[in-house]
């Protein structure tokens, strides 16, 4: 496939693997969700840039004294799906922790994310609430968050025997108690700190 340089190129009724992806260089971002191209909403708005904010000052300070990396959007994670065939599904969570310093390359994350975390937004809600949870969850992320500005809580949703399992709702005024990193703890009142 040669170089493309228009995302109006592209035909969305085709699938594509990574190696296509490579060849993409127009001002659009896209997720390629088992082969399909999915276009992601231009810039995030101002809540969504203070949360991630928030949320990568805190994690990132706790993760300074470990062996992992963490990573803000834009940030391309190729997720292993089993139900999907291999290097055709390529992400960009808000912010994702990788332990296995294997799975990075100049690239990116190449397999699964210790934990990924996604902000919803009125314009991603399903998408992030639906296919994504799904995806984690078949590709083996340890753990999800799904952050809900409107609602000002935090779920969180952990691996166990290939299915994820939720925790009750974090709301202000309480802490999120992470299973898989237990010592790092967050104020839900700090994830949402300047958010109008």
């Amino acid at each position: 496939m040669p170089v493309v340089k228009n995302f109006s190129d592209l035909d969305l009724t085709k699938t594509y693997t990574y190696s296509d992806y490579l060849l993409w260089q127009f001002s659009e971002r896209v997720e390629l969700i088992k082969g399909f191209i999915l276009k992601m909403s231009p810039a995030p708005s101002r809540n969504h840039q203070t949360i991630s904010q928030n949320l990568n000052w805190k994690i990132y300070n706790f993760f300074q004294n470990h062996n992992c990396s963490v990573y803000v959007a834009p940030f391309d994670v190729r997720l292993p799906v089993k139900s999907a065939k291999k290097d055709t599904t390529v992400v960009q969570p808000d912010l994702c922790i990788i332990c296995d310093e294997y799975k990075l390359d100049d690239k990116g994350c190449n397999g699964a994310p210790d934990l990924i975390v996604e902000i919803l937004s009125p314009k991603n809600s399903k998408h992030d609430v639906d296919t994504k949870f799904n995806l984690y969850q078949e590709s083996g992320v340890k753990e999800y968050w799904i952050v809900e500005p409107e609602a000002r809580i935090v779920l969180v949703y952990s691996l166990i025997n290939d299915e994820y399992i939720g925790s009750k709702p974090f709301s202000e005024g309480e802490i999120v108690k992470n299973p898989l990193f237990t010592e790092m703890k967050i104020a839900v009142d700090d994830v949402f700190d300047r958010v109008k």
